[in-house]
């Protein structure tokens, strides 16, 4: 199921992302773009292409929800949050012996 998901979730990804580059550009940056003429009219595609990237958008959210649902579901293990944090070892409080000092390397 979650494979079923993943793919629908990266299908909608790359609708996506084509109708927002399908978009008319609204700032003229550069002069790139929001020439006259088109497949429609200025009107008609903006009012088409803002309807269908508003569904694909509720969509991609959808299946992003779904897909956080099934992985959790799938997991097993819980959070961090709910495992007790273990107690702190016991040091030894005996007194040891000073550490021996490293010998240093004479050149012959």
């Amino acid at each position: 199921m979650q494979e079923v998901l993943l793919v629908i979730h990266l299908i909608i990804a790359i609708a996506l992302v084509a109708t927002v580059l399908l978009q008319r550009s609204e700032g003229g940056a550069l002069g790139i773009g929001g020439g006259p003429g088109g497949m429609m009219s200025a009107r008609g595609a903006a009012n088409l292409l803002t309807r269908t990237t508003a569904i694909l958008a509720a969509c991609f959210f959808a299946t992003s929800i779904g897909l956080t649902i099934l992985a959790q579901q799938q997991s097993g293990s819980r959070s961090l949050m709910d495992v007790p944090a273990a107690l702190p070892a016991q040091e030894d409080t005996a007194p040891q012996d000073e550490p021996a000092l490293p010998e240093v390397p004479i050149p012959e």
